[in-house]
């Protein structure tokens, strides 16, 4: 094991990273979550841990009353509507919600908010195991609220601990799902009038929390690497199931299945998912940097390369949402 540990003289938390090289043991895939506390488990993603507190529901009630808990604690990220002729798509109206402007650079902050607040907190922390996007949204709401927290770089927990702590997934968890249904609720008061949103799937907490805000009222789609179609696998299936994992969104879009909770929720509200290559995912990183200026992570970048790509073939006049949910990328060097 190896361990870098971090204490500030100034603020009364500490920031913990660990790696770890067993695989780690959780929940019998398949099983429901409500049944038992979820396992921390690397099939199944990143994950928090503390003291369990009884789960609110996931609909738009609940998404609305997160949004006003942890509104204090994060951005409202900013809109920009352009039109798809900028990029060669004629004939469409696009709206980028660009959640990659959120602290620490994805929506992840939103759900690791939600979770701090929504959760009881024991004295020793919060844990969370990540080696991207969720672990730095942790450790910066750990921050914010003086919570200590340990990042794992998972894979493996002791079960005797286990035992003695709540694990919290950090897409497949109530608080999760109702954080990032918020970017839903703050894009509907931004641009009512879409008829469509694009939103890029991992392990499913930001499309599932956003289709629960929306319902069936605007059309929502998935959109999937073909290396990591988790989604795409559980429809196929009509459950999640292990599904490949790879390719170069692998970092924040490849765990080994979707939620088990978000997955009843797609199945009523996404209308479709969609499979797009690592070259499109590319190509749609270069095209938002070359019209917009923005830099977006190849997860951030996903959901418009099905649009660039035509994966999705947008109708005439059609607003068509596009969600930049995340831009920790090193793909701009300030040295050269």
């Amino acid at each position: 094991m190896v361990c870098a540990c971090r204490q500030s003289q100034q603020k009364k938390f500490t920031t913990s990273v660990h790696l770890f090289r067993s695989a780690l043991s959780g929940v019998a895939r398949g099983a429901s979550p409500s049944a038992r506390p979820p396992v921390l488990h690397p099939a199944r993603g990143p994950a928090f841990m503390m003291a369990a507190m009884p789960q609110p529901q996931v609909d738009r009630e609940n998404i609305a009353s997160t949004y006003q808990l942890i509104r204090p604690h994060i951005r409202r990220t900013p809109v920009i509507e352009v039109e798809g002729a900028d990029f060669g798509l004629n004939g469409v109206q696009l709206v980028h919600k660009l959640e990659l402007l959120q602290h620490s650079g994805s929506f992840k902050a939103r759900g690791a908010f939600a979770n701090l607040l929504m959760r009881e907190i024991p004295a020793a922390g919060v844990v969370a195991a990540s080696g991207g996007n969720h672990g730095a949204a942790v450790a910066f709401a750990a921050m914010k609220l003086k919570r200590p927290a340990r990042i794992f770089v998972p894979q493996v927990a002791s079960p005797t601990k286990l035992e003695r702590i709540r694990v919290v997934h950090a897409y497949d968890q109530v608080e999760t799902l109702l954080g990032q249904g918020t970017v839903g609720l703050e894009l509907e008061s931004q641009c009512p009038q879409l008829d469509t949103l694009l939103v890029a799937v991992g392990g499913g907490g930001l499309i599932g929390g956003i289709a629960a805000w929306y319902g069936s009222r605007i059309k929502i789609v998935g959109v999937e690497p073909e290396a990591a179609p988790t989604l795409t696998r559980a429809r196929q299936a009509g459950r999640p199931v292990d599904a490949e994992a790879g390719g170069i969104a692998a970092d924040s879009l490849a765990p080994k299945r979707v939620g088990e909770m978000m997955f009843p929720i797609s199945q009523a509200h996404v209308q479709s998912v969609l499979l797009v290559s690592d070259d499109a995912i590319v190509e749609a990183q270069r095209a938002l940097w070359k019209v917009l200026r923005t830099v977006a992570e190849p997860g951030g970048a996903a959901a418009f390369a099905a649009l660039l790509s035509r994966r999705y073939q947008a109708q005439p006049k059609e607003r068509v949402g596009v969600l930049v949910c995340g831009g920790n990328t090193a793909a701009v060097d300030f040295q050269r």
